[in-house]
């Protein structure tokens, strides 16, 4: 993937030309459910938060690790999950093909600050799954921006709010 990094406004640069990035993101630990509860009930405590933080540690570190780290990406094109040294698109969604982008909270979400994001296909099914999104609001309406931008051919139910896990 050859983003365009030479635009005065991220994202301008339109689909046709080249693929331009708009925004990226990296999972939170919200994204291991079972290591994300035990760690915030452990964390609660004077006594268990040292627990708890070296309970979640090797799963922090996973998204940043070299050969295994993720990150979520959105650009002018597509919506993907990069993997990698050298982030290789695992899985993505197109733009178009988006119908609308739903907020699933759990137990952790307010704990974390994140939730999950759910791309939801003109089809009705979910084409993508983005567990520990940081900042999930602001990056649901990052995309429901750039599915309007740069796919705005389909009309759009893209507004969805949260939905209860």
């Amino acid at each position: 993937m050859n983003l365009a990094r030479s635009q005065a406004v991220t994202g301008v640069t339109a689909p046709q030309i080249a693929e331009a990035l708009i925004r990226e993101a990296w999972p939170s630990v919200a994204a291991y459910p079972a290591v994300a509860s035990l760690g915030r009930v452990c964390i609660k405590s004077i006594i268990g938060a040292p627990l708890g933080w070296a309970i979640m540690l090797p799963f922090y570190f996973l998204k940043i690790l070299p050969f295994i780290a993720t990150r979520y990406t959105l650009t002018n094109r597509r919506l993907m999950i990069r993997r990698g040294l050298k982030p290789q698109a695992a899985h993505e969604v197109a733009l178009a093909d988006i119908d609308r982008v739903n907020l699933v909270k759990d137990a952790n979400s307010d704990f974390y600050r994140s939730a999950t994001l759910e791309v939801v296909l003109a089809d009705g099914k979910v084409g993508l799954r983005l567990p520990g999104m940081p900042e999930p609001e602001g990056f649901r309406h990052t995309v429901v921006n750039a599915r309007q931008a740069w796919a705005p051919a389909q009309k759009s139910s893209a507004s969805t709010s949260s939905v209860p896990a």
